[in-house]
């Protein structure tokens, strides 16, 4: 195989049928049809995704992230959450091996450098002696 290939993954993206919205896969869709990296996405059913990417400039567990993070929900059955650990860690090794650092996800970045900015001292707005009063 070449390396070219590799690089190109298809998955399974399945939801939860338990979710109030049924047809997640549908809107998913539509939120990742712009997404860099994505070659292609197919709706196989109103719970089920396959999805086409490229490896180089995303994984799939930053499009799960992403995902989750808007609100829908995983399948969260045993099969499943192994199969997702698996090309987790796949897709780790494979970076790795490319020497490609393991992207954070950006919005997790976002998160750090607003904490960073963020003053930690006491945050109480009552002055001094009312803090203390008991």
């Amino acid at each position: 195989m070449s390396e070219q290939s590799e690089l190109i993954k298809q998955r399974e993206i399945r939801f939860c049928h338990l979710h109030p919205e049924k047809n997640q896969a549908c809107s998913a869709l539509l939120l990742l049809s712009d997404a860099i990296g994505i070659i292609d996405i197919t709706l196989v059913d109103e719970l089920c995704l396959y999805i086409t990417y490229d490896l180089r400039q995303l994984t799939l567990n930053s499009i799960e992230t992403t995902l989750i993070k808007q609100g829908y929900h995983l399948d969260g059955q045993l099969l499943y959450r192994m199969k997702r650990a698996l090309y987790s860690y796949s897709e780790d090794a494979q970076l790795a091996n490319l020497g490609q650092p393991i992207s954070t996800d950006k919005s997790t970045q976002v998160s750090i450098n607003r904490y960073a900015t963020n003053h930690h001292g006491c945050r109480d707005k009552r002055p001094e002696h009312w803090r203390k009063y008991l």
